[in-house]
């Protein structure tokens, strides 16, 4: 029998980087060049060079063209499962919308590497046989990192220094919409809020011409006087606003009033994201958005 065709996508990250003259970890390895790593396993490879970058460069564009290459993979029908090289930085990120757009179907697997490729003790090889082998026994969007699977909804990066760095922000993560429509313009900005945070920061994002914004905010959800003045401001001129914590794990809840609390935003207007993170609640927005979902549609798909 013919072995199954994984495709692996290769957009740069740890995973291909080496360190140059001056010490600094940059991409140098092709998605053949980590194949070529691998040990002998019952599977064909197809890589596919798309992009060489950091993660924390990507903009919404590069990870829609990252999830355009998906989509191109799983219309080919003799590929049994999809793995996508990147970078940890942003790699929630991306994947969420690959699981936005594409979920559901056959097997899309993101890993990476938090050690570059030159390093004592690399760990992109091991990571990449087992995000194959992920391909070939798990339907769905999944992380294959640190010799753990996970779903991609609700995953957020734990460690910078350890191999094993994600975790999951509740143990059964809800399950989210379909949608398709790719991202154009959409501009939606992350606001860090710390205790007493005025609203310049936020009302930068307004006169930037932000169509969504996701407050990073305190315990469950809280913020300052302030900023619940300035969301209040930002609905009526139709920005969507979101509530989402600094806090990494837990459900959270807009419990607290005291004029900046979580049941403060609520009544002014921004929706609390019971789960997400503000890099994925980011990721959400924008999809949403870019399918012209509507206030209603934006709450029940944060909640």
């Amino acid at each position: 029998m013919t072995p199954p065709l994984v495709a692996v996508i290769a957009t740069g990250g740890t995973i291909a980087s080496r360190k140059d003259a001056t010490g600094a970890a940059r991409p140098a390895l092709t998605g053949q060049d980590l194949l070529d790593l691998l040990p002998p396993m019952d599977v064909q490879l197809r890589a596919v060079e798309l992009l060489a970058k950091d993660s924390s460069s990507l903009t919404l564009a590069d990870m829609q063209t990252i999830s355009d290459a998906v989509a191109v993979q799983l219309a080919d029908p003799a590929v049994a499962g999809v793995v996508v090289l990147h970078g940890t930085d942003a790699m929630e990120e991306t994947a969420l919308l690959v699981e936005l757009q594409h979920g559901g179907g056959r097997a899309v697997v993101f890993t990476g590497a938090q050690f570059s490729a030159d390093s004592a003790m690399p760990d992109g090889p091991a990571n990449l046989a087992d995000a194959i082998r992920t391909a070939l026994d798990v339907p769905g969007v999944r992380l294959a990192f640190g010799a753990r699977a996970l779903p991609v909804c609700g995953i957020y990066k734990a460690a910078s220094d350890k191999a094993d760095a994600f975790r999951l922000v509740v143990p059964a993560p809800p399950a989210l919409p379909r949608l398709p429509q790719a991202l154009t313009r959409q501009r939606v900005d992350i606001v860090a809020l710390h205790p007493g945070a005025d609203d310049v920061h936020f009302r930068a994002s307004m006169a930037a011409g932000a169509d969504g914004i996701v407050l990073a905010a305190l315990g469950s959800g809280n913020a300052s006087a302030a900023i619940v003045a300035a969301v209040a401001e930002a609905r009526a001129a139709d920005i969507a606003v979101i509530t989402s914590s600094r806090v990494p794990e837990g459900v959270l809840t807009p419990t607290y009033g005291g004029g900046g609390g979580g049941h403060d935003l609520v009544a002014a207007g921004a929706v609390h994201s019971r789960v997400l993170r503000p890099g994925q609640a980011r990721i959400l927005l924008a999809a949403l958005l870019a399918n012209k979902a509507d206030a209603r549609q934006i709450a029940q798909a944060f909640s």
